[in-house]
């Protein structure tokens, strides 16, 4: 279901950095606040990552002024885009991709992590930036919130296919294999990638992903993986649970676009932030009943 209230963010005239687009956020829920870092663009086209926080997950009740994490690396010349955030051993980790070219279309996974002591209190320290698979065209990584056999588990696209790969310092990767691929004659028949960070539920991790069709209209579905073989598909939606239909997702900077990096679990309710258009942050909701099998 859509909150009634769409989009919950916008662009802000008055912040040059976040005046024509803000969209895809990750997000992580810590002590009874929904925390949520945003991609957005301005004049300069740049994407930079801003912060806002909900205390019930709808309505916005804080949203800073400047930047939290914005390019420093050559990786990341055009900008930081699509962050998704994993909440492990006291660290938000944060994977997000590095637009390195725009004349190649060149961009890669980027990693960092801040301590979730100063995620809360608003101190942006975050930690070293890893580019594990430097010219490589990798994208939409999410790390899943909890190790498999002592190794991290960190699922990305290598178009068209979403992949995993595994490490134990969350720098070196190794046993990259696709694990689920575009489905023919369905509505994910192009390309499909990671949203949000895969939710632990008792019938195994819930993971939700976009599918892309030929006409470039882009869909979410869910899946649900193997609890200790995050490999195995359990099951696999035949329909989108969420398609451009409203105005605000059919008309923006990039049509027909519902595109999401995060959702949480609150009180058996998933909440799931999307990119409307490529142009504001939206919000919907479902029962785990309406979407499990």
């Amino acid at each position: 279901m859509r909150f009634q209230d769409n989009p919950i963010l916008q662009p802000r005239n008055s912040n040059s950095w976040e005046s024509k687009f803000v969209f895809n956020a990750g997000v992580l829920r810590d002590k009874d606040k929904v925390h949520i870092l945003y991609r957005a663009m301005g004049d300069d086209e740049i994407s930079r990552i801003g912060y806002a926080s909900s205390v019930d997950g709808y309505h916005i009740d804080e949203r800073l002024p400047d930047p939290v994490f914005e390019p420093s690396f050559p990786y990341e010349e055009y900008g930081c885009e699509d962050p998704r955030l994993t909440l492990m051993d006291e660290r938000c980790i944060m994977t997000y991709t590095a637009y390195t070219s725009k004349r190649l279309n060149a961009f890669q996974i980027g990693i960092t992590d801040i301590a979730i002591k100063n995620l809360q209190q608003k101190r942006w320290n975050w930690g070293e930036r890893l580019f594990p698979f430097q010219g490589v065209r990798d994208k939409n990584a999410t790390i899943l919130p909890r190790k498999i056999d002592d190794r991290y588990v960190m699922f990305h696209r290598i178009d068209p296919d979403i992949c995993v790969a595994y490490s134990k310092n969350l720098e070196n990767w190794t046993d990259i294999k696709a694990i689920m691929r575009p489905r023919w004659r369905k509505w994910d028949n192009f390309k499909i990638g990671c949203a949000g960070t895969p939710i632990e539920i008792d019938q195994g991790w819930l993971f939700i992903y976009h599918g892309v069709d030929f006409e470039r209209t882009y869909r979410l579905g869910v899946v649900i993986l193997e609890k200790e073989d995050p490999e195995k598909i359990v099951y696999r939606s035949e329909d989108p649970i969420l398609e451009p239909k409203e105005d605000y997702e059919k008309q923006g900077n990039v049509p027909n676009v519902v595109y999401s990096c995060g959702n949480v679990l609150i009180d058996d309710k998933l909440f799931v932030y999307y990119g409307a258009a490529d142009t504001a942050l939206c919000l919907a909701t479902y029962e785990l009943n309406e979407i499990l099998p």
